[in-house]
């Protein structure tokens, strides 16, 4: 790290190990690339004066129900303790859902299974999660890198739907005649998705198209942890893909459709119908 940090001004961290069942069978791998690795590039950046770290986490980490989750979570708040201290560096985060086909993402599954003639195959039909373009990715990372002071994580406002109606929303682009099976949920997924938990919306600040979650700057005084509540934790919800903006099945359409896979697929097809 001290080779690569070395006369760096910038840094975005998005290195990590992210794919869910591989950290289930093997957690201390995701601790060691997820939570030490983090501190490794923010130790360096720190001691060579870098002006700014972006980290790039996931809704996984809140509420984390697995290990890639649970890592990622404690490399936010390694980045959190790292920026109450750094001077000269200034640390922050995003935290965002699945970016809409990329690897790994159900998307390109859907896709190969319609091309295929099989049947589209759905953990739960009533699942959600956060829908998201890589343009919305780098905007939200953007937004953070211009306006995070020590200590920030950056949410982005975004639609969700449930796996379902994007299944259905493919066929429906794709013209198919491919069905849905439901297989159940898999080792270590969620019903839902939370970007923000409860105790962070309540000091959230709403930017327009973003929420800014300032640090936690509490010191070791225990009486704010036990003899001190707040009140208005009761009266906030968390915000999760089940209670942002829904999107139905012809939302999805035209969300999907400023994917680069899909317009590939469908421009094509229409072309050579017009050769034909």
């Amino acid at each position: 790290m001290d080779n690569v940090v070395h006369g760096v001004d910038y840094i975005f961290h998005a290195a990590a190990l992210k794919q869910v069942p591989s950290c289930e069978f093997f957690p201390l791998e995701a601790v060691k690339t997820n939570v030490l690795g983090a501190e490794n590039v923010l130790d360096a950046a720190i001691r060579y004066k870098v002006e700014r770290v972006v980290v790039l986490s996931t809704d996984k980490a809140v509420y984390p129900i697995n290990a890639m989750g649970l890592t990622k979570a404690l490399m936010e708040k390694v980045m959190v303790a790292k920026s109450r201290n750094a001077s000269q560096t200034v640390l922050c985060g995003t935290r965002y859902g699945n970016v809409m086909a990329s690897r790994g993402s159900v998307i390109p599954l859907f896709i190969d299974q319609i091309k295929e003639g099989k049947n589209l195959t759905i953990t739960d039909p009533k699942m959600t999660r956060f829908m998201m373009t890589l343009d919305d990715a780098v905007d939200l990372v953007l937004f953070a890198f211009e306006h995070g002071n020590q200590g920030d994580i950056f949410v982005q406002k975004s639609p969700a739907s449930t796996i379902e109606d994007l299944a259905k929303a493919l066929i429906e682009l794709y013209h198919s005649k491919s069905k849905i099976t439901i297989i159940g949920t898999r080792h270590g997924e969620k019903l839902y998705e939370s970007l923000i938990n409860r105790e962070e919306m309540v000091k959230a600040l709403d930017m327009q198209n973003y929420y800014r979650i300032p640090a936690d700057n509490r010191d070791l005084n225990y009486n704010q942890f036990f003899s001190e509540g707040q009140i208005d934790m009761t009266q906030v919800e968390e915000y999760h893909s089940h209670n942002t903006e829904r999107l139905d099945i012809d939302g999805t359409k035209q969300l999907l459709m400023k994917l680069d896979i899909i317009q590939k697929d469908l421009y094509n097809k229409t072309d050579n119908m017009h050769m034909n």
